[in-house]
């Protein structure tokens, strides 16, 4: 099987039921930030050790297909796609909870970094919350599912809280900010 087809050499993609949008769409660019962060999330996962962190990790870009799914259909057609629920968004919560309760309280911004593995965690905070803009953006010409919203915007603050939780274990120091006065 080859890879490549051709028919995006004009600048234009399918969507799954079929329809040709342009490549900056969008449409693609919200499912392409999306297919991004799992990149991300994989760097992430394979710079950690802990195991728990990690199955939850896998869980999330499973979850992450899912919405691509979502995103890379057309619209005007009712096509099968995986589902979405509010359980996935409980999960992530759960897991920020649990974090939290060994975190020491917060009380500056930090700056990101301090570790490869916090930075990476950190990435994916970031490119969590533009893929929510870019779905956001979307929302506004388009109708997507609320919960997908929800999702990544618990999955920001997932990122932020084990970036906190990664320094914490390697007893990496949070570097806050201070603002110049």
């Amino acid at each position: 099987m080859k890879i490549y087809t051709k028919t995006g050499d004009e600048g234009t993609t399918s969507l799954f039921g079929g329809k040709r949008v342009r490549k900056d769409d969008i449409r693609i660019e919200a499912y392409g930030t999306v297919d991004e962060l799992n990149t991300f999330i994989g760097l992430c996962a394979s710079s950690l050790k802990d195991t728990k962190v990690i199955d939850l990790l896998i869980e999330v870009q499973k979850r992450l297909f899912t919405i691509g799914s979502h995103l890379a259909s057309d619209p005007s057609r009712k096509l099968p796609v995986p589902d979405l629920l509010a359980s996935d968004v409980e999960i992530l919560e759960k897991a920020i909870d649990n974090m939290n309760e060994n975190l020491p309280a917060l009380k500056n911004f930090i700056l990101p970094g301090g570790s490869q593995s916090v930075a990476f965690a950190h990435i994916c905070r970031t490119v969590s919350r533009r893929a929510e803009r870019r779905i956001i953006t979307l929302h506004s010409m388009a109708n997507v599912d609320p919960i997908i919203i929800q999702y990544l915007n618990r999955l920001s603050d997932y990122f932020f809280v084990l970036s906190r939780k990664i320094a914490h274990d390697e007893g990496t120091m949070e570097i806050p900010w201070n603002p110049r006065k």
